[in-house]
């Protein structure tokens, strides 16, 4: 059984609310904690005949509404519940903070795998179902990106133009804001991003965290379910392909600052399969593709600096420095790819 206080489920409150506005809710329910932390919170529950939801709730640390926005979530996989994008069902929203403290939706349970690692990869996908999962990345992406916003009411998610520009203004500010010491290379980098930006194509969905562990797959391989579209907005599809050529690394690929692991065993495509196939399939000139890498490197550098700011801060309690490196090598790593990629550019 979950602890409110500890975990972010009031039983009392919530019970008597999915009852009202969860069709197919039979009390009383249990619950266990699929993810926790500083992110939102996510949490299985099975009700008293067996079927299953999950519910989303923002940290109960929660500061910034804009990155937590529950209601934001829960419309963009609403929206989308009719297209070739697969996301779990939609099914209820909560805006009244007085049943659990902060807004929450609930959304159908989809059964599959998250292949977080090489060891899940070996588990539960054969040697073929790793090439499908490979496809089926790529083939979802597409699917995201080929969205018609105005069909599915989600024009006005966010602005249309400018992304990368927009991008890079907010994630230097806060690099800027919480950096721990002097990384000339995380300015050069900036620097020479904000001249070469590529021109934007019509904007499309914008995942912001594109990635295998980010998706289920069923046995074969194939997603099922699209998760984590919290930072989700608008944009240059583009950024997407490039952030996976960052966290990806296919069994013959050179390695990268974002180890992929998972991707490693063999039966999974490299990247530049994945490249091939995502052109095929869009049409999209993807010739400035190691721009969009550089970015996401670049990006990932100051987003784990700001994690390891407030980690000396202690955000988790009384760490040595000494414990803590790995963080700075990370940083570190990362904008040296991002720097190595944009030498690559013509």
């Amino acid at each position: 059984m979950v602890d409110a206080a500890r975990d972010g489920i009031n039983v009392a409150t919530v019970t008597p609310w999915l009852t009202a506005n969860v069709a197919g809710f039979t009390a009383p329910f249990t619950a266990r904690v699929i993810a926790g932390g500083h992110s939102n919170l996510t949490f299985h529950l099975t009700d008293a005949k067996g079927k299953e939801y999950v519910l989303r709730r923002p940290p109960l640390s929660h500061t910034l509404a804009s990155a937590h926005d529950m209601g934001r979530e829960h419309r963009i996989i609403y929206a989308l519940r009719n297209t070739d994008v697969p996301v779990a069902p939609a099914l209820a929203m909560c805006t009244d903070t007085a049943v659990n403290g902060a807004p929450f939706y609930v959304m159908g349970f989809v059964h599959g795998h998250v292949v977080r690692d090489a060891t899940i990869a070996e588990r539960v996908l054969t040697e073929q179902a790793r090439r499908t999962a490979s496809e089926s990345l790529i083939d979802t992406m597409a699917a995201i990106h080929a969205v018609n916003l105005e069909a599915v009411g989600l024009a006005d998610l966010a602005r249309h133009e400018g992304y990368i520009a927009r991008q890079l203004k907010r994630w230097y500010t806060q690099f800027n804001a919480q950096k721990t010491r002097e990384l000339p290379l995380i300015d050069e980098v900036h620097d020479v991003l904000a001249a070469r930006i590529p021109e934007q194509g019509p904007a499309t969905i914008v995942h912001g965290d594109y990635r295998l562990d980010n998706c289920i797959v069923n046995d074969e391989g194939r997603i099922v379910a699209v998760l984590d579209w919290e930072i989700c907005t608008l944009g240059d599809p583009l950024a997407d392909l490039g952030l996976l050529m960052a966290y990806y690394t296919g069994p013959g690929d050179e390695g990268s600052a974002w180890q992929g692991q998972a991707n490693r065993v063999q039966g999974f495509l490299n990247r530049a399969d994945l490249v091939e196939r995502y052109a095929r399939i869009t049409k999209r000139d993807v010739s400035q593709l190691d721009f969009y890498t550089s970015f996401a490197f670049w990006k990932l550098a100051c987003i784990i600096e700001g994690v390891y700011a407030r980690y000396l801060g202690g955000a988790l309690g009384d760490r040595s420095a000494d414990e803590l490196a790995p963080f700075a090598a990370q940083v570190e790593a990362a904008v040296t790819s991002a720097h190595r990629y944009l030498a690559r550019l013509p």
